[in-house]
């Protein structure tokens, strides 16, 4: 199939933004394109960076993006590289940069892919298919005790211990191959009346999973960081989040880039000299509103968090 994927939050994001018409955007993750293609729209002699470590995300925007000539950038990296791909590029700074940190229509519904419960497909979740690190290998390589860290972390799972246990005790049989198989593990796991309400049984432990095999969360703090040291004075990034755990992340980090003197409470003077780096431009995060989640169900977790650098 070809590569779609619906764009979450759009129109939001670009308003946080605040696109000028020569400014230099990075799309850390790419995608289908969909905030690239908006901001080109807004462009007269700006650029944008599109990023993404999936390949066929890739090629895919790169064809969509392709009327605006020389003015998109593609670059096959990780957004937590930015600092080095805008260095290869000879940027020195940005003016904003905008991050979409789900999985993709295409790569939930793409069976071979593995993100998905819904499929079965190989386990593989890699969002870089360059990767030698896969789902295969978090589920038959890892101790028990790694998985139950990783799906009480990572997946928030109240029966994380039980789904380790019962993961280590199907691979003693045999390894694990498909998601299909790793789902029936979980649904053992589970008792039935724990099943019987709210999301899909698997669909904890697959998020876990996906997030180590990815290392997503602990690649976004340094990233913030390092874009904002990377921006014009006004810049903005604009974070989309699909749950709590990368929320949090990105809460507290322009949290702590908001804030000024960090110095003891007892201290009569300041003597750090810490000044913001940001201000806070959503005090609360900006939710999909009904519409486009009647449209998109898959947005009912988005939440917009924009910060600008002083």
């Amino acid at each position: 199939m070809g590569f779609s994927h619906v764009t979450v939050l759009l129109n939001e994001t670009i308003e946080g933004l605040n696109v000028k018409s020569d400014g230099i955007y990075v799309d850390g993750t790419l995608g289908g394109g969909g905030h690239s293609f908006k901001i080109l729209q807004l462009l007269d002699t700006g650029k944008v960076i599109g990023i993404d470590q999936d390949q066929d995300a890739l090629n895919a925007a790169s064809k969509r993006l392709s009327i605006f000539g020389d003015r998109f950038v593609p670059a096959h990296s990780n957004f937590e590289n930015v600092v080095d791909v805008l260095a290869e590029l000879g940027i020195e700074k940005i003016d904003g940069m905008c991050l979409d940190l789900g999985v993709s229509s295409y790569q939930l519904d793409e069976a071979e892919r593995g993100f998905s419960y819904m499929n079965d497909g190989a386990l593989d979740m890699r969002m870089d298919q360059t990767s030698d690190f896969t789902a295969w290998d978090v589920v038959n390589t890892y101790s028990e005790g790694e998985l139950f860290r990783v799906i009480r972390d990572y997946g928030e799972e109240n029966w994380a211990s039980r789904i380790a246990k019962f993961i280590v005790e199907a691979r003693a049989e045999k390894s694990i191959e498909t998601t299909y198989e790793l789902v029936e593990i979980i649904k053992h796991a589970i008792p039935a009346k724990a099943r019987k309400d709210g999301p899909h049984p698997a669909k904890r432990t697959f998020q876990a999973i996906r997030i180590e095999v990815n290392n997503e969360l602990r690649i976004i703090e340094k990233t913030i960081e390092d874009a904002v040291s990377v921006m014009n004075k006004g810049g903005r990034i604009a974070i989309i989040t699909f749950h709590s755990l990368e929320d949090r992340i990105v809460k507290n980090t322009f949290k702590k880039l908001a804030e000024g003197c960090i110095c003891p409470k007892e201290l009569p003077v300041c003597v750090c000299n810490n000044k913001p780096k940001i201000k806070i431009i959503t005090k609360k995060p900006i939710l999909p509103s009904a519409e486009e989640l009647e449209n998109n169900p898959r947005a009912r977790s988005a939440k917009l968090r924009v910060a600008q650098v002083k």
